[in-house]
Parts: structure tokens; C-alpha cells; sequence
């Protein structure tokens, strides 16, 4: 069973007919629209991303028969060339704050992958993106110019999202890969100041058409 999980990028995407469904799970309820595939809406229509029930969403994917995710963010480039517009299959990822783990009271260690096969799946449908590792900020605010400028270094995109529904997906056993929408530049590159989050916003509407033609192929691929 494909799963989706997805946020800011999905906004204005048309997704195939699925029935909505709420999933208890041991980290609490989370909402679902299930049918060919499971969506999972990332933000449960207003959470803000430093309290998105992450442990839940992952856990009502294992609950239903998740067995490969693809998980869809709106990032902001960090590097000139990867401008608004691109899209980024990431190949790594990092986090210097506290991630969540299904594992707090046993000593479970597990090696972060990113699935080659449905990353190359991805880039089969997507043969214009492109590799990157992506940073996970803590949020809700927007990243300063100074830290910014110092993850550039090492990092080419930055959400707030996807790396804890990478390791929770690794705690889970669930092969999972990540598409990055690219929907603005971060603070202080190619001189752009910080994000304004309606920006970010219409660009996402302004993206819906081909955003939903990604997730149909997706479907059509790996359901």
C-alpha cells in the first residue's frame, strides 16, 4: 500500500477520490483519506509544523498497511542555482534539533536511509530534479540570514517536516523517499530576504496544476 504524506505543497493539488477516516494510534487520532492509496494531510488543516503529531501519522501508516511513502514538503533553496521552481529528490538529510522516535524507552539504534528504488522511481518521473540534503529547521519561525548562511555550507534545502517522518519511517521499517518543492529562496540567498509565509503561500496555489499531475504519477507508479 502506497502512503502520502504532504503539506504547504499539496494545497492546491487535486488528489484522486479517497474517503476520509480518523486512525486511533498509540500516540493519539490522526485524520486519513484512505482508498488506492493513504494520504496523510501533514498539518491536519491548522497544525503548525513544531507540533505536527509526527509519531501518529507514522504510526496510522504502519496501522493500514504502509509499506513505501512518499513524503511531499515546500522547502527554500539554500544554494543560487536551486532556485524557485526546482524540485529536489533528497539523498540525505539533517537535523542539529530534537527529532521525535518511536524508541524512548529501549535502546533501538537505526541507520537513516533514503529508498533507491523509490527515489529512483521519483527521478524517473521527474527527470528535471535534482539531488540534495535537506535540513530540518525547528520552526514555526523562519531561519535568520546567520544560520542560513552557515547550513548552506553542508545542506541545500531546508523545511521543518521531513526529516522526523524519515526517521520515524526508518523506526518503522517503512521504505520512504521525499519530493521537495522548492517555493522560495532562504533568507539571505541570491540577496532574498526572509520568507513571507503568504509568498510561499500563492506559490503553492500557482503550482497546484503540476503538482497534482506529480502525485498522479506517483499513484499510477507505486499504488
Amino acid at each position: 500500500m502506497l502512503g502520502i504524506i504532504g503539506g504547504t505543497a499539496l494545497l492546491a493539488a487535486k488528489l484522486p477520490l479517497l474517503q476520509p477516516k480518523t486512525v486511533a494510534t498509540p500516540f493519539g487520532k490522526t485524520d486519513v483519506h484512505a482508498g488506492k492509496f493513504i494520504f496523510i494531510p501533514r498539518h491536519q488543516n491548522t497544525t503548525p509544523p513544531h507540533n505536527v503529531n509526527h509519531r501518529a501519522h507514522l504510526a496510522a501508516c504502519k496501522i493500514l498497511g504502509v509499506d513505501r511513502l512518499i513524503l511531499i514538503g515546500s522547502t527554500g533553496g539554500m544554494k543560487e542555482h536551486i532556485r524557485p521552481g526546482t524540485i529536489v529528490i533528497p539523498d540525505d538529510y539533517y537535523c542539529p534539533w530534537d527529532i521525535p522516535t518511536l524508541h524512548n524507552n529501549d535502546i533501538h539504534h537505526v541507520p537513516p536511509v533514503l529508498d533507491a528504488g523509490l527515489r529512483r522511481t521519483l527521478h524517473d518521473l521527474i527527470p528535471d530534479a535534482v539531488p540534495g540534503t535537506y535540513l530540518q529547521a525547528h520552526g514555526p519561525r523562519f531561519e535568520t540570514r546567520a544560520e542560513i548562511a552557515s547550513f548552506a555550507e553542508h545542506t541545500d534545502i531546508v523545511g521543518m517536516t521531513i526529516a522526523s517522518e524519515l526517521t520515524l519511517a526508518n523506526e518503522l521499517g517503512i521504505p520512504v523517499a521525499a519530493l521537495c518543492t522548492v517555493d522560495n529562496y532562504a533568507n539571505g540567498i541570491g540577496g532574498a530576504d526572509a520568507p513571507d509565509y503568504n509568498e510561499i503561500i500563492a506559490v503553492a496555489q500557482q503550482n497546484g496544476e503540476r503538482i497534482s499531475k506529480l502525485v498522479t504519477e506517483i499513484v499510477e507508479k507505486l499504488a
